[in-house]
Formats: structure tokens, sequence, C-alpha cells
């Protein structure tokens, strides 16, 4: 049996692998998938919780799926309770592929240095259509409306992008970087192996979060968040490669007495072709297995910046940002849906990873494979 096939048999890793891919796909389709822009308020539907979804009027004709324009009163000042006030008059059908404000979909725009400034790498494709919506004054909102009216749906919908891409940005900067000086310090030894894994060790001695909070308390509040978002990955990636780098050099101290690598050193070959053509490749199973297995923390450090509010900022969405509001414990109590759905998004996708991680942890190990 090979790997494919055990992985395939592990319904774990297929679990892990069915709900990362239905969750990139849903934050690469933002635009489609979430049915109103994600800042855009809704005149007083601040605080709003879920809609209910009706299919018969009140005089129990049925009409199919639809909803009911809904507004929520201020607050009282004497008893501090507000008013739901649900216009019954007005029903609102709710449709599948509904013409909708237009967008660009795929468009790629990334901060670039040296002075950040936005660049757009793909104008992307300009569509009208969204995955659902209501025809009407009323509006369906999934997960409740935030103390702005804003559909927490579609923030949570938008805030996926930067939540689920900061792990694999992450790993495409700094794995390279593990690979190569692990690469380098292993093959050549001497003082270059010295040197180099004395700067390891100084790297792995730095307590992540607490570098990641002290630089980014120093940024500037001016930065845009795709300037932070970029900024954090730089951080992140910077503190992330020593651990690889290390085991990576392990592994080439014992490949590099290998027979393949001495003929390519007798048959002239140069240290960096072997390095790179030769040795390299040959971890790319443990490579694979911590990459998996790395993007949860990238993940987290995001969401924990962002929770404290030194990550992205209000009003760009991400899932740790949207947990900020948890801070607040008349909204913990009396608003949960503002909660509940990005924090269990964040524990199921971390947990899909490591999922996943383990099950090719597993199908790889050379020891299992017949």
């Amino acid at each position: 049996m090979n790997w494919w096939q055990k992985l395939k048999n592990n319904p774990l890793a297929r679990f892990g692998a069915i709900l990362l891919l239905i969750f990139y796909i849903a934050v690469i389709t933002a635009d489609f998938v979430a049915p109103y822009d994600p800042y855009t308020s809704q005149i007083d539907g601040s605080l709003l919780p879920p809609t209910p979804i009706y299919w018969q009027t009140p005089q129990g004709k049925f009409i199919g799926p639809h909803v009911y324009p809904t507004t929520q009163s201020p607050t009282d000042v004497k008893t501090g309770e507000r008013t739901l006030n649900i216009n019954f008059a007005e029903p609102s059908p709710i449709h599948l592929f509904l013409k909708g404000d237009p967008y660009q979909l795929f468009q790629i725009r990334l901060p670039l240095p040296p002075n950040f400034k936005e660049v757009e790498l793909f104008s992307g494709i300009r569509f009208d259509r969204h995955l659902f919506g209501t025809v009407g004054p009323g509006k369906l909102n999934l997960l409740g409306t935030d103390e702005q009216g804003r559909d927490q749906f579609s923030r949570i919908i938008f805030g996926g992008r930067i939540s689920l891409f900061i792990g694999l940005v992450g790993i495409v900067i700094s794995f390279p970087l593990g690979m190569i000086i692990g690469g380098i310090s292993g093959y050549f030894g001497g003082w270059i192996d010295g040197f180099l894994m004395r700067l390891v060790e100084v790297l792995m001695t730095i307590p992540g979060i607490y570098l990641l909070v002290a630089l980014a308390a120093i940024l500037p509040p001016s930065l845009s968040s795709a300037q932070r978002f970029l900024l954090i990955v730089l951080i992140t990636s910077f503190i992330g490669w020593s651990g690889l780098a290390r085991v990576i050099r392990g592994q080439v101290l014992s490949l590099k007495e290998q027979e393949f690598v001495q003929a390519a050193r007798a048959m002239g070959a140069t240290p960096w072709r072997i390095i790179l053509l030769h040795v390299l490749p040959q971890t790319a199973t443990y490579i694979i297995i911590s990459a998996t297995l790395a993007v949860p923390g990238f993940i987290v450090s995001e969401s924990v910046l962002s929770l404290i509010g030194l990550g992205i900022q209000q009003p760009d969405p991400s899932w740790g940002n949207l947990l900020s509001v948890a801070t607040n414990a008349s909204i913990l109590v009396l608003q949960p849906w503002l909660i509940w759905p990005p924090a269990l998004l964040i524990i199921l996708t971390v947990l899909s990873f490591n999922l996943l991680g383990d099950a090719l942890r597993d199908a790889l190990d050379p020891r299992s494979l017949e």
C-alpha cells in the first residue's frame, strides 16, 4: 500500500483535508460567497441576532424561504434593554446566485517593499453574482451583525483571507530559509556550521509571542491592514525557520556521506549543486510534514496579535480581531454569536492542519511504506 492510499484511507485526514478545502475555497471566493460588503453598516442594525428564516407568512401562507426587515431600537437608558422590531408586512424572499453589487473576483493585491505600497498583481474577473441574498428590504444576517451593524458572516468570510493565508505565506518565506541554512551548515561543517548553529540557538531562545507583541506594538498606527499583514508574516517567518534549520542540518550530516553524494562530488558537481539538487530533495518528506504542522502556529500568532489589538486593525476583519469583542463581558453573555463562530473556525482550522500533518507523517514514514 503506497503513501497516497494510506492517506486516503485515513478518515481523520480526509476530514481535515475536506474542511480545509472548503475554508480556502470560501475565502478565495469571498466576494461571491459573502452576501454583503463587510464594511457596510445596516441602518438601525447594530448587534442584531442571527436572522431567522421563515417559510410561511404570519397568516400561514407558504411562500418559500424568506426573511423580514429587522431593526433594533437604541438602548433604553433606564432598563438597558433593546427592542427588536420585525416588519412582517414586507417579506423578502431568499434566492441563490442573486445579482448584487459588482466586484472583481480573484483580484490579487499585495503590499510590496520598500514603501509597502499595494501593487495589483491580477485585476480579477468582473462579476456581480452572490451565492445567496434577499430580494427586498430584509437582510439575511446568518450570524447576526456586530456593534457597527455590519454583517458578521460576511466579515468572517473576508477575515479568513488573512487568517488562513498568513500560514501559507509564512512557510513560503521561512522554510526555504531554514532548508538552505540547514543544508549549508550540515554540508560544509567547520566554522560555518558553528557560526550558523550558534545563530540558530540564539533565535530559538527568543520567546516568539513576546517578540511579536513587542515588535507589533511599535508599528506605526498609520499602516494599513495589508501592510501589517506583511510585517507580521515577516516577523513570524524570521523566528520560525531556526528549528527547521537544525533538523535539516542533522539530516544533511548523514546524507552527505551517502554514495550518491560522493558520486556527484567525484563527477565535479559544485557544493551548491549537490546541496540543492541532491541533498535537500532527500529531506522533502520531513519538510512536507513540518510545513503542514507549522501553518497552525502562524494562524494562532496572527489571531493572538489581532485579539490584543496589535495585529490586523478594525475596520478590516480577521478572525483574531473579530474575537477582540470577547473582552466585553456583556457581549459574551448577550451576543454570543459574535464570539463562537470565529473561535470555532480557528479551532477547526488548527485541528484540520494537525490531523492532516499527523496523517502525512504516518503515511510517509519509510518504515511503514511497502
